[in-house]
């Protein structure tokens, strides 16, 4: 419609101002002062009639520039989907420590280089506030095995004070048991559900969909269970093919999420990877023969092959366990499985820094 109008004003000034010109040149040919002050004047009242069809250059100025802010403030260069493989890149500092009655234990933390791409991507560590800010009025589910249920706490830790934790602590550690929590001073809801195997997470898509419901994060991960229990990879991807499925279709079932959007992953659904297992460190002679380098690399080769991750085309971005626990050591767990809590803490800061460029916000 709007174009239309323009055009039609464009061939009615056409009309008014080269016919009258036309005419004025052919009459006043011998007097030039008087056909370019003719000329003037009517190419001054066309600019004033055809002004509000035209977007003024103000308007120019503060579209292109709010088009062009993005996150983060210290970019320089690089686009959002440079960043987001660049998340991982982090370092560990580990550092031995004798207490008072001798014992040895470590401090760690973790932080991005300062130096390089990784710098210039401006990732951060959010505080409570920043967090409690970005998180604000969402609903959150993460739902897998016991990593999954780690990362849980590690979200909650950042939000709560300390003696909130205490008491979620125990309600959200029993065992092979759902959780809920609401934060009402930010109007946060986190739902962790325990879904050990890929089909209860294909189930719990079901379910999404079946109530038109969609949380506006999810974070989860499979396949520790099906290692030890099943020990089947093939198998294990055929289930990632379905719930791949289910994932796709609950993206599309909302009225606001087109193809492509759900492609490229909005709303923002992360895979929890794996971690590294420390064979020697495992509690059972069931584990040790099962869950061992061999096993996890052909449930991840399977992974990999099923497409489900962001990387593959597939509505997944991946949070890589594997890689953090790796880098963080065998010093980190104790029992070959569980990692400390600075692991998980790390994860949770990479899928807000990924929010936060999905959001095209800034910090």
């Amino acid at each position: 419609m709007m174009l239309g109008t323009v055009q039609l004003g464009v061939l009615a000034a056409c009309i008014v101002l080269f016919v009258p010109m036309g005419m004025a040149g052919w009459h006043l040919s011998r007097n030039k002062m008087l056909f370019f002050s003719g000329a003037l004047f009517i190419s001054l009242a066309v600019g004033v009639h055809l002004s509000p069809y035209f977007p003024s250059i103000t308007d120019f100025i503060s579209s292109s520039s709010s088009s062009s802010s993005s996150f983060p403030s210290s970019h320089s260069g690089n686009d959002r989907d440079s960043c987001l493989p660049l998340l991982h890149e982090i370092y560990f500092d580990i550092e031995q420590v004798r207490s008072i009655n001798g014992s040895l234990y470590y401090l760690k933390s973790w932080g991005w280089p300062q130096s390089g791409a990784v710098s210039d991507c401006g990732f951060q560590k959010l505080g409570r506030s920043h967090a409690s800010d970005l998180l604000n009025g969402s609903w959150l589910v993460v739902a897998g095995d016991s990593q999954a249920r780690l990362v849980a706490l590690a979200l909650l830790n950042l939000v709560l004070d300390s003696e909130r934790m205490d008491a979620v602590r125990s309600d959200l550690f029993k065992r092979h048991s759902n959780y809920q929590i609401v934060v009402s001073d930010i109007g946060m809801k986190l739902d962790f559900i325990w879904a050990p195997f890929v089909s209860n997470l294909t189930d719990l898509m079901a379910e999404f969909k079946q109530y038109t419901s969609c949380p506006d994060v999810l974070v989860m991960g499979s396949g520790l269970w099906h290692m030890l229990h099943l020990h089947n990879a093939s198998d294990y991807r055929i289930s990632m093919e379905y719930l791949k499925g289910s994932i796709m279709s609950l993206m599309q079932m909302s009225p606001e999420l087109g193809d492509d959007r759900a492609v490229s992953g909005s709303p923002p659904f992360f895979w929890l990877g794996m971690p590294m297992l420390i064979n020697s460190m495992l509690n059972t002679e069931e584990k040790r023969e099962r869950m061992n380098d061999a096993a996890f690399f052909a449930y991840e080769a399977e992974l990999r092959r099923s497409k489900i991750l962001r990387e593959s085309g597939g509505p997944l971005l991946l949070l890589d366990i594997h890689s953090l626990t790796r880098d963080c050591g065998k010093r980190c767990t104790e029992d070959g499985i569980h990692y400390a809590a600075v692991v998980y803490n790390a994860a949770i800061q990479i899928m807000l820094n990924a929010l936060v460029i999905e959001s095209h916000q800034k910090l």
